[in-house]
């Protein structure tokens, strides 16, 4: 198991300095961020791409192969191979890097590829929104702050000492602007963690800075053991309200409101595929599968549905099967097309449920009933136990059935889900030509294991739900 510290905080705190001693003297892996952020800069200002060329920034992102190689104590920083260690803080990449950190594009590929290198370490990692966004479980958070002024002479200091050509007027106003831009970024926003420490080092020297630093994580780590005690034998776990249709104060309740009835099992920690078919009546299993082939017939004769992706769905684990929410006609081809035989446990309004026939497919298909505009529990600790279980938890966050190809807004209950139980969350699109063919087009799946959290940030709700649209609307408009 990992441990990790986050270390958060504005420019020219001193956090890559310090971070980088606490790292030797406590042996942890230090992951420095702002770099790959940097490398993409560098790469971009080396082939005059601007802000605006969204594709061949994209093309960047594939090609550029970033590395981080700790040689003799210094944590060197490679491109495509290439030492860029000094060329990452030019004045240059200094005035592009904050732009280039805001592209949403670019920061989730930088974020995936973060909390790749964190796996199974112990690490610390510093940025701008690493214990709100990258890292929002994290063991131990930081926020390492200081005055500008304070700030502007130490980067001049640096620029000086690393041979970089600057003036602390100059950098004043870099940090003055960059301030303004990190606080302010549609993504990634550089803000203070509710659980986070904040370490005023204004006025002490990196020495004693890196000193409050090393007594915090070693009085955090000391707690560790103690605190995990705690949580597993409190039986009452609270979570925050995550819209007008999942919010819940305690999972634990007991609940008889599941229309499908097949989540009375114990659970499965490990988030793999259980067999709980025995456990339903053979009339009832007959019959889905009995409807399940007609449907299929009936859409691929009508609709000549075309699938692509296949090969991008999960294989025995737990994920949630997330799409846009097409005209009611059409909501069983994201099923009936992507997970083959496997059983899907699907979110719907509970309004749903007054047709006698929606009633029983609802029966017949497992159906999650969700009291819109009210805290459901119930439906909240069954879509839980449907992941704890090994089943395919199945949400259109759009909420509500969308007739159009155009998206519309999405509610946070898929990103609380996925933050939640750290599931993967697999984005479908699903189109219809002209001609009236459906096309249906699976992506790659989101992993949210390393963002796993009992009660995800508003912030992070709303950053995730974007991504998972994101895909989706991508998904969908690429489906030919």
């Amino acid at each position: 198991m990992s441990f990790i510290v986050a270390m958060d905080g504005p420019a020219g705190t001193g956090k890559g300095t310090i971070t980088k001693l606490v790292a030797q003297k406590l042996g942890l892996v230090n992951i420095d961020t702002g770099a790959t952020y940097r490398c993409v800069t560098l790469a971009m200002l080396r082939e005059n791409v601007g802000l605006e060329q969204e594709d061949k920034i994209k093309e960047i992102l594939e090609k550029s192969k970033i590395e981080l190689k700790n040689e003799n104590g210094k944590q060197l920083v490679f491109l495509n191979g290439e030492d860029v260690s000094k060329q990452i803080r030019s004045q240059k990449v200094n005035e592009l890097v904050s732009q280039v950190s805001s592209l949403k594009f670019v920061r989730y590929k930088m974020v995936d590829f973060q909390r790749k290198l964190a796996e199974d370490k112990d690490i610390i990692m510093e940025g701008r929104d690493i214990g709100t966004y990258v890292f929002p479980n994290a063991d131990v958070k930081i926020y390492l702050d200081a005055t500008a002024e304070e700030r502007a002479r130490r980067r001049q200091r640096q620029n000086e000492e690393n041979g970089i050509e600057s003036t602390y007027k100059e950098v004043l106003a870099n940090i003055i602007k960059r301030d303004e831009n990190d606080k302010n970024k549609e993504m990634g926003a550089l803000k203070i963690a509710d659980d986070a420490i904040v370490v005023d080092g204004t006025y002490d020297s990196i020495e004693q800075n890196t000193q409050k630093v090393i007594d915090i994580i070693n009085e955090k780590k000391n707690n560790k053991n103690v605190g995990a005690r705690d949580i597993v034998s409190n039986n009452q776990e609270q979570t925050t309200t995550v819209g007008s249709d999942l919010s819940q104060k305690n999972i634990n309740q007991p609940t008889s409101n599941n229309v499908g009835g097949g989540l009375d099992q114990p659970t499965n920690e490990n988030n793999t595929q259980k067999d709980t078919s025995s456990t339903e009546p053979i009339l009832k299993k007959v019959q889905r599968e009995i409807i399940r082939t007609i449907l299929w017939l009936i859409y691929k004769i009508i609709y000549r549905v075309k699938v692509i992706g296949k090969e991008n769905v999960p294989q025995n684990e737990a994920f949630i099967l997330c799409g846009n929410h097409v005209e009611f006609i059409k909501v069983p081809i994201i099923e009936l097309f992507t997970t083959g035989r496997r059983r899907v446990f699907f979110m719907a309004k509970i309004e749903l449920l007054k047709n006698p026939l929606f009633k029983w497919l609802a029966y017949l298909f497992d159906v999650i009933p969700v009291k819109r505009g009210k805290k459901d529990l119930n439906a909240i600790k069954q879509s839980l136990k449907v992941i704890q279980q090994g089943h395919i938890l199945g949400i259109f966050p759009e909420g509500t059935r969308n007739k159009t190809n155009k998206p519309i807004k999405a509610k946070t209950g898929t990103a609380y889900m996925a933050l939640r139980t750290g599931s993967k969350v697999l984005p479908v699109g699903i189109k219809t030509t002209k001609h009236k063919k459906v096309i249906v087009n699976i992506g790659k799946p989101l992993d949210y294991s390393k963002a796993k959290t009992k009660n995800p940030e508003k912030e992070l709700l709303e950053q995730t739900t974007k991504q998972i649209m994101d895909e989706i609307i991508m998904l969908t408009e690429t489906a030919n």
